[in-house]
Order: structure tokens, then C-alpha cells, then sequence
């Protein structure tokens, strides 16, 4: 656009040659790999399965600890509840026993093999076992 014959200030544009403007990357652009890998990242932290402040009580006073393998595990089970449609769900590995709610990816409540005897769990429409 040409205004007093000048153009409006756009810092993608830079001087006109032969009579056509310039066009210039910014200098901020990140390249695609460079994008599409942080993008992943960051849709991989949304997708981790978190623990609510009575869930991380719980993993306390129980004194139950878990790894890295057995966050995946977890993360895999709320995946496969999710495509199932489930809404909350109990989740039993290595004789744990986790309530996690599906849509949020948080886990609700925490028992151990102690307390996972003669237990009833309520508020649940499925269960995943692993």
C-alpha cells in the first residue's frame, strides 16, 4: 500500500528494489523441526498423569513410592481408558490400586497393597489392570 508514496511500516517488508518490496524473514522464526518438536514436548507434559494434593498425601503417609516405569504405565492406562471413554477410572498395578480421573489425568486417591483387601472402590465406570 502505498501512502505519500511510502509504505506502511511492516518489519517483514524492507526496502523496495526495481519497484517491489522486499520480503524478509523475521528474525524470531523458528524452523519447523525445531517447532514441531517443542510442540510435542509440550503436548506430552499435558498428557502426564498428575496427582491431586489427597492423592500425593496419600502416596505419603503410605509410604508409596513410584518410578519412572511406573509413571508410564500409569500414563498408559488413563490413555487407554480415555479411547475407551472412560470417565473415572481404577487403575491396578503391582498391587497398587490408583483412582484417577480420565478427562483431567489426575489421580484422585492412592492405596497400597495393604488397604487394597476387602476394599470398595465407588465412583468408577471402569477399571484397567496392568
Amino acid at each position: 500500500m502505498i501512502i505519500n508514496n511510502k509504505f506502511f511500516h511492516n518489519p517483514q517488508i524492507g526496502k523496495v528494489q526495481g519497484g517491489q518490496p522486499v520480503y524478509r524473514q523475521p528474525a524470531s522464526v523458528v524452523k519447523d523441526s525445531e517447532f514441531s518438536q517443542i510442540l510435542d514436548e509440550k503436548l506430552q507434559q499435558g498428557r502426564q498423569v498428575k496427582f491431586s494434593k489427597h492423592a500425593e498425601m496419600r502416596l505419603k503417609s503410605r509410604n508409596i513410592k513410584l518410578t519412572e516405569d511406573d509413571r508410564a504405565k500409569l500414563d498408559n492406562a488413563v490413555l487407554k481408558a480415555e479411547k475407551k471413554g472412560v470417565k473415572d477410572s481404577l487403575v491396578l498395578m503391582n498391587n497398587m490400586a490408583f483412582v484417577v480421573n480420565v478427562s483431567n489425568r489426575t489421580v484422585i486417591t492412592a492405596v497400597d497393597s495393604n488397604e487394597l483387601r476387602e476394599n470398595v472402590f465407588t465412583n468408577i465406570d471402569g477399571a484397567v489392570i496392568i
